[in-house]
């Protein structure tokens, strides 16, 4: 063996990781698959059409997204890559012997050259040697045993890597999920793709295009028409489904048959347009709501200066609850340099005349926005004036972050949050909760403008996040690039002999499924073809009662009782003349 020395432990780690995981990286085998953008329709899916989709994009957009990748990557031949290996082994056998410490990432360079070898025990065992080292094992760390053992198809050993990760506090995201899944899939372990399913369900919610086409691969197969319960307790079901909040039972499959899987849509009026199925609007932990808003709390009070959140939450127990909150230095800077309260005014007024109590808004906007020269004109001065006489508008102060405001007071309050910002920066990273993504979901509306004034995209009557319902059936959702809900694809997986039209519910034969699908392009729909189909399915005064009555769902937990008696008063002159009380300021 070649003499090899070191000058420091750090020495050795630097080796480890510029080196080794330069030559032995699995990112080619874990790779997190962007979100792409799928056009809806109600045709028969077996997963080609996001195939071709994923090809398509590829193939145009290749030259964009890897630029000059073939001048830049650096390409090694086998011999050099055979005495790297070599050379890798010797420097760990080294280390061993003279007793060197190691961190996670020298023992994940040996597991990835394990990898490199199809040795996923050895791989394993690297992970296993951490904790007893007093070291915390990392979502990477756990990469290369569970890609050789998905890779050759053992099962045991690869759920047993996710067992190991679960142990010690490590949760696998969409790509672990997904290779589980596929191997699943492979193996024709029912009871491994219905528990993975709700692990996607619970930590992805919608899925990439590439996991989309893995379900729906299952869902066509022999072995998932054979699995299911033929009869069950129905109200054990829906006792299971009121006790998790909606949306699942997590009580296996049923049902027993072949599967239909499509691609859809959900109209305005959370109904599948391609089976009728209600999709359902999954609770918040109210327990969870209030840690979420005290977590946030915690993160601006240690960073605002002069105790001024602290006296931002004094201000809200005086002058609320608000059953939305405006983040006014978006809505003034909507595609546009220059800050215009004129543009806050109109976004205030449409929001009001939506919210069931009719009461204002709360306002936040950063105090540099209410002065300067521009602000000194009359009408800017006058709207400004109008906020602060009816106690909507709070002025941050210098220094501060407007950012924590307005989304602590929507938390506290339950309320809405008009902003198209999505909270995607480093200040809101550090929350660090899954929580963050369902309120939003539920809480966040968003907005543009047109010549008639303020558009609203307000949340959905449903939570957009894998459903199974009581009957059995599946409604996955799939990630977009924009992710606008109104055009979002969905995958309705029924059982073929009770798959139902949204249109009319009689049954669809399993001899004409076939025929149906065969009709091809007649019978696709494009995503503008969708949207249009979800309005024309009612008028409009019934949506606007359907997005009334979704709001008061929503917002019902933050009202007061005096707001409560307000609101009942208003609810029943509605219901009496038949129509929406409206006004305009």
């Amino acid at each position: 063996m070649a003499s090899i020395t070191f000058n420091s432990v750090q020495q050795q780690n630097q080796l480890f990781s510029h080196t080794l995981y330069g030559s032995f990286d699995e990112k080619e085998n874990l790779t997190q698959f962007s979100n792409r953008s799928t056009k809806p329709n109600s045709q028969h899916f077996d997963g080609s059409s996001i195939s071709e989709m994923e090809n398509d994009e590829k193939s145009h957009g290749q030259d964009r997204s890897s630029g000059n990748r073939d001048d830049c990557e650096i390409r090694l031949s086998e011999d050099v890559k055979k005495f790297a290996l070599q050379r890798g082994f010797e420097i760990y056998e080294k280390m061993c012997l003279d007793n060197v410490p190691m961190n996670e990432a020298s023992l994940t360079a040996v597991g990835r050259m394990a990898m490199s070898m199809g040795n996923g025990d050895m791989a394993f065992d690297m992970v296993k040697k951490m904790k007893p080292l007093g070291i915390n094992p990392r979502l990477r760390s756990y990469g290369p045993a569970l890609s050789v053992f998905c890779n050759t198809g053992n099962i045991d050993k690869a759920f047993a890597v996710e067992k190991h990760m679960l142990e010690h506090g490590v949760y696998p995201e969409e790509p672990e999920l997904e290779r589980l899944l596929r191997l699943s899939v492979v193996t024709g372990k029912g009871d491994k793709v219905y528990y993975l399913l709700h692990k996607l369900r619970a930590s992805v919610r919608k899925v990439s295009p590439s996991t989309a086409e893995t379900i729906a691969k299952w869902f066509n197969s022999k072995e998932a028409a054979r699995l299911g319960k033929t009869k069950w307790d129905h109200r054990l079901v829906k006792r299971a489904m009121e006790d998790k909040g909606g949306g699942g039972h997590e009580l296996g499959w049923l049902g027993k048959g072949k599967w239909a899987v499509s691609q859809t849509a959900i109209g305005a009026d959370a109904l599948c347009q391609c089976c009728g199925e209600k999709l359902a609007m999954i609770d918040l932990d109210p327990i969870e709501t209030e840690n979420f808003a005290e977590s946030v709390a915690s993160i601006a009070i240690k960073r605002e200066k002069n105790s001024s959140f602290q006296k931002f939450q004094k201000w809200l127990d005086y002058y609320g609850p608000f059953e939305a909150v405006v983040d006014a230095a978006n809505i003034g800077l909507f595609s546009q340099r220059k800050f215009k309260p004129s543009r806050v005014n109109a976004v205030v007024n449409g929001i009001r005349q939506k919210l069931p109590s009719k009461k204002w808004p709360l306002i936040v906007l950063h105090n540099k926005r209410i002065t300067g020269d521009k602000m000194d004109e009359p009408i800017n001065k006058a709207l400004i004036e109008k906020w602060k006489n009816a106690d909507a508008l709070y002025s941050t102060p210098t220094g501060s972050n407007d950012d924590w405001y307005w989304l602590y007071a929507a938390i506290k309050f339950k309320c809405l949050l008009v902003t198209n910002d999505e909270m995607r920066d480093h200040t809101f990273h550090l929350l660090g909760n899954d929580f963050f993504p369902r309120w939003k979901e539920r809480h966040q509306v968003r907005f543009g403008f047109s010549d008639a004034g303020p558009e609203f995209y307000m949340p959905p009557p449903y939570s957009v996040v894998i459903q199974e319902s009581e009957k059995g059936n599946w409604h996955i959702p799939i990630a977009s690039e924009h992710d606008y809900e109104a055009e979002r694809t969905w995958l309705c997986i029924t059982r073929a002999n009770s798959c139902v039209s949204g249109e009319d519910s009689a049954t669809i034969p399993e001899d004409l499924q076939s025929l149906d699908h065969n009709k091809g392009q007649a019978r696709s729909t494009t995503s503008k073809e969708v949207k249009i189909k979800s309005h024309s399915s009612g008028n409009t005064e019934k949506l606007a009662q359907k997005e009334h009555k979704n709001l008061t769902n929503i917002l019902q937990k933050s009202m007061s009782s005096d707001h409560q008696t307000i609101l009942s008063k208003i609810e029943a002159s509605e219901e009496l003349g038949n129509c929406l009380i409206d006004f305009q300021i």
